[in-house]
């Protein structure tokens, strides 16, 4: 190699950079005999070059060039051999390192030909920062997608955020970057520096797969070492790989914000860190009888106010409550409580903010470059581009990083119709169809199906929830019968009819009935949630009380009638937080819950209520075991429109194990009403959401209920009831 540059090539390089640094600095040998040893300090006075012991000077570099170019020339040297470099500097220090350009390569051409081809499961090994030891020694490894770029740095304040000190080598055809920096330690803060093919430097960004954040505003990766934790949740995660049929099962969701479930009042209002939610939220939660918490979006997000929805560090828990290790151990102490974890998940966008993934390289490389397909515009957000192999690659490993790596047990995914249809929020003319001159996103659904099919295969019990609002067929059903593959979808229009239906004064509600009971009809043809989500009390909804009709006691009568009908609706539930207590306003993200509530007794029966329910839903086999077949449901009357009544059997699958359920939706006590069934015995009212420890009226159905003929709806026998007003009664047949 030549050991002279003219000094236009030297300029050119340390003003505009090249693609393989590693081709000019480092020890080569030369075309004029022995070896030579190039480095760039661009501040450095001096820099000398010792031997690895640091007991020996080799001999004093010249500087080449005024930008920092040092060079020592070795004619008499023939083989290569290990040394560090002593950097003098003006004020009169210095340190000693290794030189960053005598190191090989890391990645191998197996795993670039993986991600390039979109089939790297574990792409989080391979991209970002990670600490290793590379022939002997110590350090940081550094790699980034950036296919586009025509030079990317490292840089952070062990450079002084100098883009010419640690210049990456490119990977030939792959567009990846890589450098290990040696004696690089965690905590170091860096971004990466890339100047594009107009010789233009971008802002500065932080790193796509980073697993450690800035706290905002600021904006900086941090180096992380997501080994050191030691997770004591073995036998959950035992436990869950061998469970893997969830759709038996009791599965009740508290979804919670975490910076707004409690906050701390004596300092400033301020968050509570994962680690002091450790101690409450466990407790809480197994108390009150839910089975799984579902977390909003952690992933690291600039803005507070997005609620997490606006993420732009995939790879990282936010650092507004703390550390990965701290995030680590809330989700551990939640198993150790055998409470499951589920996590929104948001590839459906990103947001527009420079230091993110917005024109990362100078290109549309992680959005389409026409804003027709590239844009959300209703979030004013960027759309990924699914068709790109390394672009889908990023975000499947990432789907498997959190499960693999925190031990989430299921991911929720946000906005899943934006994602299937092109013209999502679009008018004529803002949209592109696809080949076939539809509106459906045909790259976004092998995505979704991939997903899907990526977490199936690694067999570790993992569910899947789908945010999808629309009639599109077969998004719970598995990928080989032509579904999306979800485990479970979010069942968006029982919560928005019976929501419509409970807002109504009782005296309409006769002229409305199919909205509490159209659901049924097609409760079985997908695998669903039914939601109370943080979406129904924002954007100026008023808390789930204020949807009720009627006065203080008729509201809270309402909810607790309702709450009852949830829980014994076929489907899964989601409650937000908050709910389970009747929170009295629309929930704001930077306040707490109104715990203060709970010393009002209408408040305190709701909790109450919750809970027993929750109990129910777990210990009851005919409210969780066939929520999905029809063999699981049974009508008695859902007709009955002049008294606002609905009544139904809910079946496990031992068919001698049943539960009545009777809807009474007006403020009447009805008695003696009749309900039909085809099994003589004796029965017994085993809930009421009436009850006083309620806040109820208690109308109760006391002592032995007996079958009696004639029968009643059709059906052999008749049981004679008396309806609470604003209540919902659960009935089971006594053992002989």
């Amino acid at each position: 190699m030549k050991s002279t540059l003219s000094s236009q090539h030297m300029h050119h390089i340390m003003t505009y950079g090249i693609s393989n640094p590693f081709d000019i600095l480092g020890m080569h040998e030369s075309d004029r005999g022995g070896l030579f040893i190039r480095v760039c300090y661009p501040q450095a006075l001096d820099v000398l070059v010792v031997s690895e012991d640091e007991k020996t000077e080799i001999g004093r570099m010249q500087r080449i060039h005024d930008y920092g170019l040092f060079q020592l020339d070795l004619p008499e040297e023939k083989n290569f051999f290990r040394y560090k470099l002593r950097v003098l500097f003006g004020d009169g220090s210095s340190y000693t390192t290794y030189d960053v350009y005598r190191f090989p390569p890391v990645l191998s051409d197996f795993d670039l030909h993986l991600v390039n081809e979109g089939t790297h499961k574990n792409l989080y090994h391979k991209l970002g920062s990670h600490l290793m030891t590379l022939d002997g020694i110590n350090g940081v490894f550094f790699a980034v997608w950036a296919p586009n770029a025509k030079r990317v740095s490292v840089i952070g304040n062990f450079n002084t955020w100098d883009g010419r000190r640690h210049m990456m080598r490119r990977r030939e055809s792959s567009g990846i970057w890589e450098l290990f920096i040696p004696e690089l330690k965690e905590g170091e803060y860096y971004k990466y520096e890339i100047l594009n093919s107009k010789n233009q430097v971008l802002p500065l960004k932080s790193d796509p797969v980073g697993f450690f954040c800035e706290l905002r505003p600021n904006t900086a990766s941090i180096v992380y070492n997501p080994n050191r934790y030691v997770w004591r949740d073995t036998s959950w995660m035992e436990r869950r790989k061998t469970e893997t049929n969830p759709f038996h099962k009791p599965l009740s969701i508290y979804e919670v914000h975490l910076g707004s479930w409690r906050r701390n009042s004596l300092e400033n209002n301020r968050f509570l860190t994962y680690r002091e939610l450790a101690k409450e939220l466990p407790e809480y939660v197994k108390e009150m009888g839910f089975t799984h918490v579902e977390f909003l979006p952690i992933s690291e997000h600039p803005f507070d106010g997005s609620w997490g929805y606006q993420t732009l560090g995939l790879y990282a828990p936010t650092s507004r409550y703390g550390s990965p290790d701290d995030f680590k151990f809330l989700i551990d102490c939640l198993h150790q409580a055998h409470i499951g974890v589920i996590m929104d998940w948001v590839p459906a966008h990103f947001p527009k903010d420079d230091y993110g993934l917005s024109y990362f390289d100078g290109t549309a490389l992680y959005e389409h470059a026409d804003s027709r397909k590239g844009e959300q515009k209703e979030w004013g957000t960027k759309i990924y581009n699914y068709g790109r192999n390394e672009v889908s690659n990023f975000l499947l490993s990432n789907a498997l990083f959190w499960i693999k790596e925190y031990h989430i047990d299921g991911l929720r995914v946000d906005a899943v119709a934006s994602m299937l249809y092109l013209d999502y929020g679009r008018k004529n003319g803002e949209w592109l169809p696809n080949k076939y001159g539809g509106h459906e996103n045909i790259e976004a659904i092998y995505f979704l199906r991939r997903l899907n099919e990526w977490i199936y295969a690694e067999q570790c019990g993992a569910m899947t929830f789908a945010e999808e609002s629309t009639a599109w067929p077969m998004v719970s059903r598995p990928t080989y019968l032509g579904g999306l593959g979800f485990s479970f979808k979010w069942n968006m229009g029982w919560m928005n009819d019976s929501l419509q239906y409970m807002h109504r004064d009782p005296i309409y509600r006769k002229y409305h009935q199919s909205e509490m009971t159209f659901s049924f009809m097609y409760a079985f043809t997908e695998n669903f949630i039914l939601p109370l989500s943080h979406d129904e009390v924002v954007h100026g909804k008023g808390p789930l009380i204020d949807k009720m009709p009627g006065d203080r006691w008729q509201k809270f009568a309402n909810l607790r009638a309702y709450y009852t009908f949830m829980y014994t609706h076929p489907g899964k539930k989601l409650l937000f937080m908050g709910d389970e207590f009747a929170q009295g306003w629309e929930w704001k993200y930077d306040q707490s819950l109104g715990w203060h509530l709970l010393q009002y007794p209408e408040h305190k029966g709701i909790q109450h209520l919750v809970k027993d329910l929750n109990h129910l839903h777990k210990t009851q086999a005919a409210l969780h075991e066939i929520d999905f077949d029809e063999t699981g449901f049974e009508w008695i009357d859902g007709s009955d429109v002049e008294h606002s009544v609905i009544s139904y059997i809910r079946k496990a699958k031992n068919p001698e194990d049943f539960i009545i359920v009777v809807c009474n939706l007006t403020p009447s006590v009805l008695y003696h009403y009749q309900v039909g069934i085809n099994i003589e015995g004796t029965y017994e009212e085993i809930f009421n959401s009436d009850h006083t420890k309620y806040g109820g009226s208690n109308v109760l159905n006391k002592g032995d209920l007996k079958t009696k003929e004639p029968g009643w709806n059709f059906k052999k026998y008749a049981l004679d009831l008396t309806l609470p007003p604003l209540g919902t009664i659960l009935l089971k047949k006594k053992k002989e």
